[in-house]
């Protein structure tokens, strides 16, 4: 890597411990230098206001957005879709959704106009095995596709399709349909999971908004477990959530936003680097960190 490079990622790197440490810098100068495999994500979303909201959580987008090599597509699989099956988005101009209520205008205007990629979407569903993959031409482009994705390539010129989660298919489906999307990564397609590992709004402390790092103990026990497995490559006890106690119960009230790190953490190579970001709790009960792998 030439010095000017290198200079310009340690002007980026924020000095938050909670963020990403200088000690990563082996691993900036992997991607930066554009490995033939594509790196994978899992970004905490949180609130649809991070769309338009500068804070710690969309820097710490951008700033992984900067050692990224360009991809060219992105696949995502958000918390916010879905369905009986298993469907991609296949449509040439996908439609920003905007699937939420009570929130200002201001939100509710941003328009995300990535393309689409029907040929990706073709693709998908010849290559997976496992379950017929539907091609569908209505849905778009959700909150947790666009409000993230809009901080890593604000000019949306990096075509976008989604992937839905079958409501009706327990973690260890999900986990094993996502290894056969493995190929994508040898073909310049980025993989994002969207959705929070801890996300229980019904218990949300909605006085702590502001509070720093405000997490019931249940949840900062959840989350120092979960962040302990993803470290150490044992993905076991991550499928079985369910059977991980109380704390894994209160963190994962239902799996939507939850599923989406398992197909993130099932196509991460043996030796491949894992790196936690944005690894902050909110209000109680949600959690915002972000995993890349590669």
């Amino acid at each position: 890597m030439h010095r000017k490079k290198f200079v310009e990622i340690l002007s980026i790197l924020p000095l938050s411990g909670s963020m990403l440490k200088l000690s990563e810098l082996n691993i900036f100068k992997k991607l930066s230098e554009g490995p033939a495999r594509m790196p994978i994500l899992f970004l905490g979303h949180g609130s649809p206001m991070n769309a338009i909201e500068e804070n710690e959580f969309v820097k710490g987008f951008r700033t992984i957005a900067k050692i990224l090599p360009i991809p060219k597509a992105i696949l995502c699989i958000s918390a916010h879709w879905e369905t009986k099956g298993t469907f991609v988005t296949a449509m040439s101009k996908p439609k920003t959704i905007h699937d939420f209520g009570g929130f200002p205008k201001e939100l509710y205007n941003i328009q995300y106009s990535a393309p689409g990629n029907p040929q990706l979407a073709s693709e998908i569903k010849s290559t997976i095995k496992k379950t017929n993959v539907g091609l569908d031409n209505n849905w778009g482009l959700d909150h947790g596709a666009w409000s993230v994705i809009k901080h890593l390539y604000p000019k949306a010129n990096i075509p976008v399709i989604q992937m839905s989660l079958d409501h009706s298919k327990d973690a260890k489906y999900h986990y094993e349909l996502s290894k056969e999307l493995n190929f994508l990564r040898d073909k310049g397609i980025l993989i994002i999971g969207s959705g929070n590992m801890v996300h229980n709004l019904g218990m949300v402390a909605w006085d702590k908004l502001n509070a720093p790092e405000y997490g019931y103990d249940w949840c900062l026990e959840a989350r120092a477990k979960m962040n302990k497995y993803i470290l150490d490559n044992n993905h076991g006890p991550l499928i079985n959530y369910s059977l991980q106690g109380k704390e894994f119960q209160l963190a994962i009230p239902s799996p939507e936003h939850y599923l989406p790190l398992l197909y993130v953490l099932a196509l991460k190579d043996k030796n491949e680097k894992t790196t936690l970001f944005n690894d902050k709790v909110l209000a109680g009960s949600l959690s915002m960190t972000s995993v890349l792998i590669g």
